[in-house]
């Protein structure tokens, strides 16, 4: 009994072709209907035809491409019947003969010659409808053949127990992988949840699996992307139809990507394939499906061949040619990666589909070949894997029962059902491709939580430090007289591009949804400026606690998103005032957060400017070799060098000028009457004279504050961000590898760039997650224990089912501001560990005892344990009792 076909309607209201109704059309599994309002639209008018010969449809094409090719032409002339009947210069005839030729039975197409209007006949010749139906076939079958191989090759990993922990290399976190190729590793990863092959042969046909899928998978993205706007786009010309419209070298320029990749995927399939064979370990199977292998070897030549037929149509701008080469190109890879499934299958499982029931010889080999088939059972683990594998079984099973021939003829017959499988057009490929769908999107492999890379979860002890920490900072910005300030979390992309030189590459954008390009914000300070700016405010001393976000290759100490604690001061003030304020400001964090010894970088920019216009260095490039110098922190200067030379374009000489300079560091007021000296040439250049200038009142002031020791002058200290105009420096906690905890600087220009009016400010940073880092690491060290809980009593009822006892009494204790929780539980040993765990100091215990004398108890615990001493008190006075006692 035939299989009732589908319908596809053409022409109705908001509905759109897509590529797997030409297939279906194609392929005749599925009618064609036009709408009624489709067919209203049509002229009814009496309009002058011509003759023409045929539709248009190139000749060397299969059936299939001949029925895409009119499904695409009848689709565009119901496009060109926009306006309404009396416009319309195309006739419901035309529609209704093709419709009659798609929607019949017969093998053969008899498209006969045609008589058609001025109108139609600009559709037929300038529809592209042929070249536009292959690709819409192309696009299909590219796109389910994307679907299906990953799991084929996956089972050739089983089978050759390749080392796959290269796919976990793929995405290096820093967001420049290619994320095709990373979606190819994941889903393999996946449909191998749980293997357990040796993983230590590296096998080159399965390390390049991910490039060579994943890169199928970008190229057929785009030609999905041109097939669907083609398919549902009017005809383009004018209305004469003269002229080139430009689709066939655009869908050419479209499909020649995918030529290549159909290509290597066929060839790294047909040598995965190969691989697979050589693994049935039983030779009768083997032996048998050397037939199977040939056809491979056929296929795989076929492809190299049609490649070159392929390719020169192309060459030769006959796009039609081309894409039906494609097409059958694509065909054979399909063919390939069914021959692939076939091997892998029969190394993985042959040996148990068939058992030899007579015969001495054959029980004589089933004893020497048991513990090969007890190993082949061991060789399917991954849980993706071990599905797609019983999923085949399934099908073969359900036939094999019916099959009476001889094992060769049963094992082509299997053959045949699993090559079935990976052919678009079988009953049964569609169950298939739901089913690798399902473990792919659903494998609980994907479904076990885990954090972006470069972010973190703070458990109860860690965040009772990081409050901590919190608390001190507030209370440090507020002794300073500064107000709180919040800002969003991003803003406008223009607002933050351009102002943090090179490092402007880690800025994050968000996608766009409501008409405005936005990013996260990389700092607080732009958004701080661009406020300051955008209310007209002149004087401002903030401070803000927030969340940031960097497009950063994560390590230790670095993360994609972090909290900053910024302090910054803007406007008109005493010279110098400002800037030594802030670094006063920094020092007392540092040393109030207790993170052990430490030192604050500093340096001047107009400083630095000055040393590399004597060294020579264009005006041009300060800001770029300012960036290089910022590395000597974490290179050597033979690297920098290198990097200034080479990639930036300064000579040896002037370089090794600048070596000489940065070099210098030391105590402030030292270095600094160092470099006042008589003949210093710092003192001949202007920007450098004035930087020393600043600088000395400066240092005169920190000394005077009792914090100059904290600070070390450094000429190699650049700071990569664009907007610093004064000083700058940098804080590094000494003996802990983290990098900078603190930094900041001198900013006069930065607001600015966002009003009318330049309004001068001086702020600094505080990395607090690389000192939480340093503090965790110390409370470690030192075996502090950390209370992540402040509760001062807890109400303990010993006696079950009574919660409005504990609800009255821990009302009371809340009533008088006590920290306070409560425990219902006739468990004693409960309420002590409670206690114990969260450092609990007091407990008021309610017993038996308690509640028929209407008193509580009072226990006192140190570090966990019991003292012996109780304390009784009536309920109306032991809250006065503990307030006293605490």
């Amino acid at each position: 009994m035939a299989t009732e076909r589908s319908s596809i309607t053409l022409g109705g209201k908001g509905s759109s072709f897509t590529s797997a109704s030409v297939y279906k059309v194609a392929s005749g599994v599925a009618n064609v209907r036009i709408d009624s309002s489709a067919i209203e639209r049509f002229s009814t008018r009496n309009l002058p035809s011509i003759k023409r010969s045929s539709f248009g449809i190139p000749q060397g094409l299969t059936n299939e491409e001949t029925r895409a090719s009119l499904a695409v032409l009848l689709n565009k002339l119901i496009l060109s019947t926009s306006g309404p009947p009396s416009s319309s210069t195309a006739r419901s005839v035309l529609p209704l003969k093709i419709l009659e030729i798609l929607n019949s039975k017969a093998e053969s197409l008899d498209l006969g010659e045609i008589d058609v209007t001025e109108g139609e006949n600009i559709v037929l010749e300038k529809s592209c409808a042929s070249l536009i139906g292959l690709c819409s076939i192309i696009d299909h079958k590219s796109t389910t053949l994307s679907q299906i191989v990953d799991s084929v090759a996956a089972l050739s990993c089983e089978v050759t127990k390749a080392d796959i922990a290269s796919f976990s290399l793929l995405d290096s976190g820093d967001g420049n992988g290619d994320k095709d190729v990373i979606g190819v590793a994941g889903d393999l990863k996946v449909l191998l949840n749980g293997y357990k092959g040796v993983g230590k042969l590296e096998i080159e046909e399965i390390a390049k699996v991910p490039w060579i899928h994943g890169k199928f998978r970008c190229v057929v993205k785009s030609v999905h992307s041109d097939a669907r706007r083609e398919l549902n786009s009017g005809v383009k010309g004018g209305k004469t139809g003269s002229g080139n419209t430009g689709i066939g070298e655009a869908l050419g320029t479209t499909l020649l990507p995918l030529l290549t990749a159909i290509k290597n995927l066929g060839v790294c399939s047909f040598l995965r394939a190969k691989l697979c064979f050589e693994k049935i370990v039983n030779e009768n199977q083997r032996s048998c499906l050397s037939e199977v292998f040939d056809k491979s070897r056929v296929e795989y030549e076929n492809l190299k061949n049609i490649y070159k037929l392929a390719y020169t149509a192309h060459l030769e701008e006959d796009y039609c040619r081309f894409a039906h080469e494609l097409n059958e190109s694509l065909g054979i890879v399909w063919r390939i990666v069914g021959l692939e499934a076939v091997a892998a299958f029969f190394a993985l499982a042959g040996g148990e589909l068939f058992v030899q029931k007579s015969g001495d010889a054959d029980k004589e080999e089933s004893k020497t070949d048991k513990k090969k088939k007890k190993n082949e059972k061991k060789a399917v683990v991954g849980k993706g894997t071990s599905v797609v594998i019983q999923f085949i079984k399934d099908r073969l099973v359900s036939n094999e029962a019916a099959s009476d021939g001889d094992q060769m003829h049963l094992l082509k017959q299997c053959v045949e059902q699993i090559l079935n499988l990976f052919n678009p057009e079988s009953r049964d490929f569609d169950s298939f491709l739901d089913k690798v769908k399902e473990i792919v999107e659903s494998n609980e492999n994907r479904r076990l939580p885990k954090l972006p890379k470069g972010t973190r979860d703070f458990a109860k002890e860690q965040m009772a430090v990081r409050e901590k920490a919190f608390s001190i900072i507030q209370n440090v910005f507020k002794r300073h007289g500064a107000t709180a300030l919040d800002t969003p979390v991003f803003e406008l992309r223009e607002t933050l591009m351009g102002k943090y030189g090179e490092d402007s590459k880690l800025v994050y954008d968000i996608a766009d949804q409501g008409g405005e390009l936005c990013s996260l914000r990389y700092d607080l300070t732009v958004p701080f400026a661009r406020y300051v700016a955008m209310n007209g405010i002149t004087s401002f001393k903030r401070y803000q606690i927030a969340k940031v976000y960097r497009r950063d290759n994560p390590s230790k100490g670095r993360y994609r998103e972090f909290y900053q604690c910024d302090f910054d001061i803007a406007g008109l003030f005493e010279p110098m005032g400002p800037d030594f304020e802030i670094v006063k400001i920094l020092t007392e964090l540092l040393d109030e957060l207790e993170i052990g010894d430490y030192e604050v970088k500093l340096n001047h920019r107009k400083l630095l400017d000055g040393m590399l216009e004597i060294c020579g260095v264009p005006p041009e490039k300060f800001r770029t070799i300012c960036s290089s110098i910022d590395k000597l922190d974490k290179q050597s200067f033979e690297q920098v060098k290198k990097e200034m030379v080479e990639e930036k374009g300064l000579s040896s000489e002037i370089a090794d000028r600048i070596g000489s300079f940065v070099k210098e560091k030391g105590a402030p007021l030292e270095l600094l009457s160092k470099l006042r000296q008589e003949g210093s040439e710092f003192l001949d250049n202007q920007s450098s004279r004035e930087a020393l200038d600043e600088l000395s009142i400066m240092f005169e002031a920190l000394e005077r504050s009792k914090c100059s020791h904290r600070i070390v002058f450094d000429l190699s200290l650049a700071r990569g961000l664009d907007y610093y105009t004064g000083v700058i420096f940098e804080a590094v906690c000494i003996g802990a590898e983290v990098g900078s905890i603190g930094a900041g600087g001198r900013y006069d220009n930065l607001i600015g760039m966002f009003g009318t009016k330049q309004v001068p400010a001086v702020g600094m940073s505080l990395g607090i997650e690389r000192v939480f880092n340093i503090m965790e690491e110390l409370n470690e060290k030192q075996k502090q224990v950390i209370r992540p809980t402040e509760t001062q009593v807890l109400v303990s009822i010993m006696v079950d089912n009574k919660l409005a006892e504990a609800a009255e009494l821990v009302s009371k204790l809340w009533d008088a501001k006590i920290n306070a929780e409560y425990l219902v539980s006739k468990r004693k040993e409960k309420h002590f560990n409670r206690a114990k765990e969260s450092g609990i100091p007091w407990m008021v215990m309610v017993g038996e005892k308690e509640l028929s004398g209407g008193f509580v108890t009072l226990k006192k615990l140190e570090k966990g344990s019991e003292e012996k001493e109780d304390q009784t008190c009536s309920r109306d006075s032991f809250v006065g009792e503990l307030l006293k006692l605490l």
